[in-house]
């Protein structure tokens, strides 16, 4: 699937953005927040959970908005050798829903997952989140549907050279759309600073 949709550069986030990732889910609103973590959960808690999930060996990939990181997928293996099982979760701020962010990251994590073996991935989520549910069903996941609860698991096929390099390709052309927004950035505020009257 490609990214040519996207209103931003999809790539993966660094251990050292962890502050980045944190600042993202403090923007969810308490009911993206719900959907997000299934129940409501404190600043305090987002800020411990960020923190954590670079320590845990997942994967995450990130849309950013104008140099700002609005939505982001979790890539979680379920074993630090050889998995073949694995856990995605899904955060898409509020202003930025509906704009296909969700299934273009569920692309990347579906295409990670492939590439590092996990065969099986498990998604929870809120039995009310039909938008995740409708993302799940375009990778055709089997769902079962619990109390307050839907689980999907859908199955990724066995990695390929192919597949290894969309990867890298991907990984390659979101470094690079990274670096042109932080030069873009600098020299859009080196121009203000020109630009001002009193050059502060």
């Amino acid at each position: 699937m490609s990214d040519e949709r996207a209103p931003g550069i999809i790539r993966k986030l660094w251990p050292g953005e962890v502050q980045i990732f944190r600042e993202h889910l403090l923007r969810l609103d308490t009911e993206t927040r719900r959907s997000r973590f299934g129940s409501a959960v404190s600043d305090e808690f987002i800020t411990h959970y960020s923190e954590r999930v670079f320590r845990s060996g997942s994967v995450v990939h990130g849309c950013f908005v104008d140099g700002v990181l609005r939505a982001a997928a979790e890539l979680y293996p379920f074993s630090e050798i050889l998995p073949t099982e694995g856990e995605a979760a899904f955060s898409v701020e509020a202003a930025f829903q509906n704009l296909g962010l969700g299934t273009l990251l569920m692309s990347r994590t579906v295409l990670c997952a492939r590439n590092r073996g996990i065969r099986t991935l498990h998604m929870s989520c809120l039995a009310r989140n039909r938008r995740m549910q409708q993302i799940a069903r375009k990778f055709d996941a089997d769902f079962t549907f619990e109390t307050d609860e839907v689980v999907a698991q859908l199955k990724a096929p066995f990695p390929t050279l192919a597949s290894l390099t969309r990867e890298a390709t991907a990984d390659a052309q979101g470094v690079a759309g990274a670096l042109f927004q932080a030069q873009w950035t600098a020299g859009q505020r080196m121009l203000s600073l020109v630009l001002s009257p009193t050059g502060a």
